[in-house]
């Protein structure tokens, strides 16, 4: 399977984002590690990471708790 991220609003709700694909876990976690902050500033909210159609885990909020 690839890995990929989807991206959400506050509400939950799924808001456009880079539509990129990755290899591993790894590897996603490390481009989320560089572009959260653009996420963010992009009108992301929360992310959830996925392993085809699978949840590996999320919604995890991209602001300060």
């Amino acid at each position: 399977m690839s890995f990929r991220w989807r991206y959400l609003t506050a509400a939950g709700d799924p808001v456009d984002g880079p539509d990129v694909t990755f290899e591993d876990q790894q590897e996603a976690e490390t481009w989320f590690g560089d572009e959260w902050p653009a996420l963010r500033d992009a009108g992301v909210d929360a992310v959830t990471l996925l392993d085809g159609d699978t949840e590996v885990y999320g919604p995890m909020s991209l602001h300060e708790s």
